[in-house]
């Protein structure tokens, strides 16, 4: 192994944290037999291929063909190296790294890993400055009159940063970071006249945390009149706003157990909703929801509730979401607030319960949308109406479900006294346009594509199946193991082949037992740890005969054979050519047709 942590150490880590737990962090994992599924977080999907043995501890995706171990999955899902892999998964279970593993490379560069430590000061400087001191007490009267309870002040660990402008610069120059790193990371702003100032002096602190609960950025409220009244750290190496959600490291568990989440703008929202008993809640930070903020939501869970101000550009941001969560495959509900509000404002006046019941009572993007564009018309006016009925019946036909259709329907029967059998006809009209027909003919190319994928693997040669089955019941047993390095040894046709089973060889001679996600930490290779985890997910027989055993032998040796013999022929063809013996050669290559011909005859 190339790491120096102990392997009773990894394995500990590896047996701490079961590999079920871990990845359904990252993905929604619903339970199908024996394994779980999801949508593969390393490529995008509709349909969930992505896979979750835990009795073997190991993941695998039948779409992009990647697997690996609970290790593997952090590496290849955050870009961990090793040693951090491992490291995070110590931490959350607990377990001391010992001294010789602590001095390994942590993935991250010397300047990142300075930038979190600034932050982490600077975060329990702000925060212990408004619990404690006088100098906080602004930011703490300030809170407490937005009704911000006292266990907010830890979960969210909000701080107040003083209106000094050398106070910041002055406490980290003594904790050794130097000014160019702190003004890269943003934690100091250098003015026109060269001077250096805390950006966030006179503001309470919002920290920013990353998934890892890690502080990256802050975001500030101002308590006066001066300069923005919110105001979010620029972005650094390990800050991109367009990449996190407000509170998502905290909220990760309760959307889980929900199977929704709740969408804000704004951090004042979250911290609102998560001390009235809504956990669930995340934030944008400053900026409007994109692409890639709706595919990390969508890895976790089906349905989103936005619930963004209740006046006009909180309307339209709702609008332009929706949309954009339902392209990455989201359910999408929106609250609906009362008054003009904004989330944090209606709790405050309407108190927990209310909220609640605003959330469950969300509209349907459906129900939203008839609202929403009913701006665009006067519908005082027959043609309006006309209209506005064509765009409605223009968005539900494309919509499946035939039952959801009905109930929209009968809304606008009643509405605008209109037959149901006129709109169903509308219905059909739509959906027979070229468009529709597109839509139908691409999901018909994919399926039959993914049908075309299958029947390709159906014809691989035989002794490739050969050797892949065999490889499959060595992973399961180390007699059948045994037997086969006996006999064969590392003659296999395909040298990823002969490199696994060589691993397997040294693995058994270690272990008695096999663990594969023990034993795809030997492969140092990403190709062979894929490869590995799909072989050893083959759907094989639980025992396996003398006789099967020596066929599947059998056909690697005669391959072998084959190809031995058919490059002798062919080095015998060369010289005849090169001796100027064309009917030498012509026989040659009528024999090496035979060779084959013969073979395929006893396979």
């Amino acid at each position: 192994m190339t790491n120096k942590i102990p392997e009773d150490v990894i394995e500990n880590i590896r047996k701490a944290n079961d590999i079920v737990d871990v990845v359904g962090e990252y993905v929604q994992l619903n339970k199908q037999g024996r394994n779980y599924f999801g949508r593969c977080p390393f490529h995008d999907e509709n349909t969930p291929s992505f896979s979750v043995t835990q009795e073997k501890q190991i993941f695998y995706c039948f779409g992009c063909k990647k697997g690996g171990n609970v290790i593997t999955f952090l590496m290849e899902l955050e870009g961990y190296s090793f040693y951090e892999a491992v490291h995070m998964l110590a931490e959350k279970s607990d377990i001391s790294m010992p001294d010789v593993a602590s001095k390994q490379e942590k993935g991250l560069s010397s300047e990142n890993q300075s930038i979190l430590s600034a932050y982490e000061w600077l975060g329990k400087l702000y925060h212990h400055l408004l619990r404690y001191t006088e100098d906080g007490k602004a930011g703490y009267e300030y809170l407490q009159k937005r009704d911000i309870h006292e266990q907010s002040f830890e979960t969210f660990q909000l701080g107040y940063a003083p209106n000094t402008p050398n106070f910041v610069s002055d406490f980290l120059e003594e904790k050794g970071f130097h000014q160019q790193l702190l003004i890269k990371a943003g934690l100091l702003k250098l003015q026109s006249d060269h001077n250096v100032v805390d950006p966030f002096r006179g503001r309470v602190i919002y920290p920013i945390r990353n998934h890892l609960g890690k502080m990256v950025a802050f975001g500030g409220r101002a308590i006066t009149d001066h300069g923005p009244k919110y105001l979010n750290s620029p972005e650094h190496p390990l800050f991109q706003k367009g990449k996190l959600l407000f509170n998502f490291d905290l909220a990760k568990r309760h959307i889980r157990k929900e199977r929704q989440v709740i969408l804000f703008e704004g951090q004042m929202d979250v911290i609102s909703a998560y001390q009235a008993g809504v956990r669930n809640v995340v934030a944008t930070l400053g900026t409007a929801l994109n692409e890639y903020q709706a595919k990390l939501l969508k890895r976790y869970v089906d349905t989103v509730i936005i619930c963004y101000d209740a006046d006009r550009p909180g309307i339209e941001a709702s609008y332009k979401a929706a949309n954009l969560l339902k392209r990455a495959g989201c359910a999408v509900k929106i609250a609906e607030l009362k008054d003009g509000l904004d989330p944090d404002g209606y709790i405050r006046a309407h108190g927990a319960t209310a909220f609640d019941q605003i959330i469950k009572s969300s509209d349907t993007y459906m129900s939203f949308y008839m609202r929403y564009i009913q701006k665009d018309f006067n519908l005082s006016l027959e043609s309006d109406q006309l209209a506005y009925i064509q765009e409605i019946i223009k968005k539900l036909a494309m919509i499946e479900s035939s039952v959801e259709r009905e109930y929209y329907l009968k809304e606008l029967k009643e509405r605008f006294n209109v037959s149901i059998d006129s709109l169903k006809e509308e219905i059909r009209a739509h959906q027979k346009n070229s468009s529709f027909r597109k839509d139908k003919s691409e999901r018909n190319r994919y399926t039959k594509k993914t049908i075309h994928i299958q029947r390709q693997k159906k014809l691989r040669p035989a002794y490739v199946n050969a050797e892949r089955v065999l490889i499959a019941y060595m992973l399961q047993d180390p007699l059948i193991t045994d037997r086969v390095q006996k006999e064969i040894g590392v003659d296999f046709n395909l040298e990823e082949h002969k490199v696994i089973v060589t691993h397997l060889y040294g693995y058994y001679e270690a272990y008695d037992t096999m663990d594969i996600s023990v034993f795809i930490d030997w492969l140092k290779d990403e190709q062979l740890t894929e490869l590995a985890v799909e072989l050893s997910m083959m759907d094989v027989a639980t025992h396996i005969s003398d006789q099967e055993i020596n066929d599947y032998m059998h056909t690697i040796k005669r391959q072998k054979e084959y190809v031995e013999t058919v490059k002798e022929y062919k080095q015998q063809q060369k010289l005849a050519e090169q001796q100027n013996d064309p009917i030498k050669a012509a026989e040659i290559a009528m024999e090496i047709i035979a060779i084959k011909r013969q073979l395929e005859n006893t396979l």
